[in-house]
């Protein structure tokens, strides 16, 4: 078998998406945030994504699909109903942003556009999807407050927004490829890595073999529901 990571085009967004919404089928996160399966609406959803990620790729940021590009030969590996160079993984970092540096107008600029298609989206769907609104902006309050306790370095960190592997390529390495194409750049720029996790096991133990630490956790408490996020930093290498 032989996986590509190659950079995220528009072609690819609806099967980056798909990926996408397989993958967090079970995230501890995602169902605490879509609390009520009767109101979800993949649709919805999936025009969310897919109106985030062409704000990702006007803002330029690293963004990674894996695709296999010839047939697996693994015994452990049951092909997805899928063609030759399709997407099994997806990764979507941030790019770093010193804070003492503004925001471009060019960022201020997509921002807006991202809420107008978002508008559109809450129109054209009638409503959000079975997005638990309250809980969305809790878990963003948490996430600033967060953020400003454990983002103590001036140079800004690549924060990894989004993991996503197809369940059937887990354990194959993708991930891995996916995180060390941007990990790679991390270490060239002297630059540190950002990444929050809704599932400790066993997300904490690959990741710290990927270099990252736990610095922190964020408590998601609504009523009786409670999800936890674990934040994980990796400082760059330095090469000798």
């Amino acid at each position: 078998m032989a996986i590509e990571i190659l950079p995220l085009t528009k072609a690819d967004i609806p099967a980056a998406v798909e990926c996408i919404q397989k993958a967090f089928a079970d995230d501890p996160y995602f169902h605490w945030v879509f609390n009520d399966p009767s109101g979800f609406n993949i649709d919805r959803n999936a025009a969310s994504l897919a109106a985030h990620f062409l704000y990702g790729l006007s803002c330029q940021d690293p963004i990674y699909v894996a695709k296999y590009t010839t047939p697996p030969t693994s015994d452990k590996y049951t092909a997805p109903a899928t063609t030759t160079g399709s997407v099994v993984g997806v990764c979507w970092w941030f790019n770093p942003h010193p804070p003492t540096t503004p925001v471009p107008w060019t960022t201020w600029a997509q921002d807006w556009l991202l809420s107008f298609r978002q508008l559109f989206n809450n129109i054209r769907f009638g409503g959000r999807g079975g997005l638990n609104v309250r809980r969305y902006w809790l878990w963003k309050e948490l996430q600033q407050q967060t953020h400003e306790k454990v983002w103590t370095d001036p140079r800004g960190y690549y924060f990894c927004n989004v993991l996503a592997v197809d369940s059937s390529m887990r354990g194959m390495g993708v991930g891995r490829k996916l995180v060390e194409v941007v990990t790679q750049q991390a270490d060239e720029d002297a630059v540190p890595c950002y990444l929050e996790s809704s599932k400790g096991v066993p997300n904490l133990v690959i990741y710290e073999k990927l270099g990252f630490g736990l610095v922190s956790e964020i408590d998601c408490v609504d009523g009786g529901d409670e999800c936890k996020l674990y934040c994980m930093i990796r400082q760059p290498t330095v090469k000798a």
